[in-house]
């Protein structure tokens, strides 16, 4: 008779953007081409990519710090009008789905906790690949942005989890202090906006460098 060994978590919160949806360049590009739009220094593709997981205008804001308070707004279109050139060319990682499937089947709670709007993450959970695959959501333009942990507060209340039992992934640094400031435990991937030098001080448990490898993870440690 075989052992399976007893469940770790029971609600694994997914980041969007980098961590199952493959959109790190298309948003970097598109926050290059609206601060120039607008007058700004354009940032450098590194500067430009940190912020990714932020909510959009604190994002655009520490991208260009140059751009005046009074540009936020016609700098959050143009971000929005240039993102929407891409996004018929974005698309989930290799892997996403049959993972989702897989933890679903095993009973765990699948939540996402995303820089997005409500509006965005709406559109892309709308896909028929990602139908019933998730419980819930929170996004910064309804909670707050990350690192704050209100994100994963509110998922934690509302399924009645205490945050030992909570499991959050992502590719930013950001995705990583929400979760230690929530005091959830944290997995980082590789392949998204943020290099993983900067992941050793939110001590994650696991760092994976492809869907596959944070596949294997999961079901062995999960």
């Amino acid at each position: 008779m075989s052992f399976v060994s007893p469940r770790r978590f029971d609600l694994i919160a997914f980041d969007w953007d980098g961590t199952l949806y493959d959109s790190t360049a298309a948003i970097t590009k598109s926050i290059q081409e609206a601060v120039r739009d607008v007058g700004g220094q354009v940032p450098t593709q590194e500067a430009a990519s940190y912020v990714i997981g932020m909510a959009l205008t604190q994002a655009l804001a520490h991208a260009a710090p140059d751009v005046p308070p009074e540009k936020y707004a016609e700098l959050g279109n143009r971000y929005r009008y240039h993102y929407l050139q891409h996004q018929n060319d974005l698309t989930l990682f290799d892997g996403v789905v049959p993972l989702l499937e897989t933890l679903r089947e095993r009973g765990y709670l699948l939540t996402v906790a995303t820089g997005k709007s409500r509006r965005g993450l709406n559109e892309v959970l709308a896909s028929v690949a990602l139908k019933g695959l998730f419980d819930g959501s929170r996004t910064a333009d309804e909670t707050a942005g990350k690192p704050h942990p209100l994100m994963l507060q509110e998922l934690m209340a509302e399924f009645g989890v205490e945050p030992e039992r909570v499991l959050m992934i992502g590719d930013t640094t950001h995705d990583l202090l929400m979760a230690r400031n929530a005091g959830c435990a944290r997995v980082g991937v590789s392949y998204g906006a943020h290099a993983t030098g900067g992941f050793g001080e939110f001590e994650p448990l696991y760092v994976a460098e492809s869907v596959a490898g944070l596949h294997q993870w999961l079901l062995a440690n999960g």
